[in-house]
């Protein structure tokens, strides 16, 4: 049987028309279904989950309902495809933290020929007013250890903030081998993500010590309320992302 040009243009539109409308009949699946997000940690402040695309995969389309808060864990290159918007490419950085308002549905396409890891945390509490804190312009509440000098330079240990919200704040501590970060305080509940292996040692006011002994990726849930020292006791420099909830 052979198509007339007519004939073969009809059948061509009305396949397109098809596409489109499997395209649009697509329904976002809720987040705990999606195979790439894996729920780790859930209590009455967040649901952490371990996200993992292999490369050049994407999720499925899946909705976000609340806000949130995500740690890359490695360098990627994804492209976000948000229902009802133009797609967009990310350049994302080891250890970068990014804050996301809820209420859409997206697919993430991982471009890189590794995989895209990340620590997702929906915010159950606190997602109000969250902003990134401007370094070029302001300290961002900077806390340094003692120095110590290596081949004639100065190395510290420091804590610094990342993000803030009327009831939250996110910090990244650098500690490098040998040094550690002097008395500080968590008042409020907070969620650790590793960022690198951990080889740490935690001292509270009572002289209590806690050893601490990670692997990049693994995240962890401590009460507030906690004073203490916290050193790098490994061969190699710590870095960790909290998310600390204000009481």
């Amino acid at each position: 049987m052979r198509f007339t040009s007519a004939t073969r243009i009809a059948f061509l539109a009305a396949c397109s028309l098809q596409l489109v409308a499997r395209a649009g009949a697509q329904q976002p699946v809720p987040l705990d279904d999606e195979p790439s997000h894996h729920l780790a940690l859930a209590n009455e402040y967040v649901r952490a989950f371990k996200v993992e695309v292999a490369p050049h995969a994407s999720t499925l389309l899946h909705q976000h309902d609340r806000d949130y808060i995500f740690v890359t864990l490695g360098t990627s290159s994804v492209e976000n495809d948000v229902v009802g918007k133009a797609p967009v490419r990310l350049q994302l950085q080891d250890g970068e933290v990014r804050f996301a308002k809820g209420g859409f549905a997206h697919v993430a396409k991982n471009l890189s020929d590794t995989p895209f890891r990340n620590i997702t945390i929906e915010l159950l509490k606190g997602g109000d007013s969250v902003v990134a804190c401007d370094h070029t312009k302001e300290p961002c509440g900077l806390q340094v250890g003692p120095n110590a000098a290596v081949a004639g330079l100065l190395i510290f240990a420091k804590s610094y903030q990342v993000l803030s919200g009327k009831n939250l704040e996110v910090r990244r501590t650098e500690i490098p081998a040998g040094l550690g970060l002097g008395k500080h305080t968590h008042a409020g509940p907070h969620l650790a993500v590793a960022l690198t292996d951990l080889d740490l040692r935690s001292v509270d006011t009572n002289g209590k010590s806690k050893e601490i002994h990670q692997h990049a990726g693994d995240i962890s849930w401590i009460p507030g309320g906690l004073i203490h020292t916290l050193s790098n006791i490994g061969e190699q420099p710590a870095a960790i992302v909290t998310i600390e909830f204000k009481q």
